[in-house]
């Protein structure tokens, strides 16, 4: 309702209802067709607030795209350039730094692997010599032990004959002694 054209001040712009017609056909030849136009004027200045909403909205509308679209504009143009300074540059120059470092690293990692590949067969080598030689001390003192065993066997052997020899030469001994003894007890 922008103060001019229909007498219902509820309707903007539609199409009138037919009872709206018979009002408005009755009142059209009578004298208060003056007030109600004034009414509807009345109504659309200070009540319908729309037209001047409208009009904010669309100005509201029209600045945040501007001003937005001309930041998020430089945003994106910024980006692209990123972007394609970062593919055409940077991109290049890291894959190659990469490449470079990756092969650097690969042919240090296989020279270490086959170092320690050799300290690990030093080691199993030395490990085995060890063993061995821990196999033939231990067969060496086996075979000491066993010797050493066979000598105290033997000697053993020895000192119970000695011990024999020496008992029975006791035993004469005092044999003898009471043959003696004897002797002198029947004086």
């Amino acid at each position: 309702m922008s103060g001019g054209g229909s007498a219902s001040p509820s309707r903007s712009g539609a199409a009138p209802l037919p009872s709206d017609r018979k009002r408005e056909a009755l009142a059209a030849g009578s004298p208060i067709q003056p007030i109600i136009k004034d009414v509807g004027e009345i109504y659309s200045r200070l009540l319908d607030h729309r037209p001047v909403i409208q009009g904010e909205i669309r100005y509201f509308v029209k600045e945040f795209e501007e001003k937005r679209g001309l930041r998020e504009l430089r945003v994106l143009e910024n980006l692209k350039n990123t972007i394609f300074e970062t593919n055409e540059h940077v991109l290049p120059k890291c894959e190659q730094a990469m490449h470079d470092n990756l092969n650097e690293a690969f042919k240090r990692l296989q020279a270490a692997n086959d170092m320690i590949h050799r300290l690990q067969e030093r080691e199993h080598e030395e490990r085995k010599l060890q063993a061995d030689k821990l196999m033939a001390r231990e067969e060496k003192r086996i075979a000491h032990w066993e010797e050493f065993m066979k000598e105290q066997q033997n000697k053993q052997a020895e000192v119970d004959e000695e011990h024999r020899k020496a008992v029975e030469r006791l035993k004469e001994q005092y044999s003898e002694m009471e043959k003696e003894l004897a002797k002198y007890v029947s004086f």
